[in-house]
């Protein structure tokens, strides 16, 4: 799965929320989103299951991308630590960098950045081989 084969074919969530794909390497894929006022909640900061469904999309692909022909893959464990505010109006970044590449579980961590470099959200998932 190259760069231009994401961005012209995308996850239908992701294409849904904005998400853009930077990078995808098996070693790190990098995307980023426009916090629009529809993926925001009170006081128009972005909303956490938006961060979290960012995470889990750059963790899906990053998984792909490291899978042996013919398996598939599915989300099974998330953890999400909120750190700060994504305001609307600005681009946020999802950074996601292996921790486990195993046979029967792979595990990831993404790192949500602000425009300023600030540590929005940091996400640990955990995704199944099928």
């Amino acid at each position: 799965m190259t760069l231009d084969e994401l961005n012209a074919n995308p996850m239908p969530f992701a294409a849904l929320m904005g998400v853009v794909f930077t990078q995808a390497t098996p070693d790190e894929v990098r995307a980023e989103m426009l916090v629009r006022p529809n993926l925001c909640t009170l006081g128009n900061i972005l909303h956490g299951g938006a961060v979290m469904a960012l995470a889990d999309s750059v963790g899906a692909v990053a998984t792909v991308l490291n899978l042996p022909p013919g398996k598939g893959t599915t989300t099974i464990e998330s953890k999400t630590n909120f750190l700060a505010a994504g305001p609307a109006g600005t681009k946020v970044t999802a950074v996601c960098t292996p921790l486990h590449r195993g046979g029967r579980t792979q595990v990831w961590t993404t790192r949500i950045l602000r425009e300023d470099g600030r540590l929005i959200a940091a996400v640990t998932q955990t995704q199944m081989v099928l």
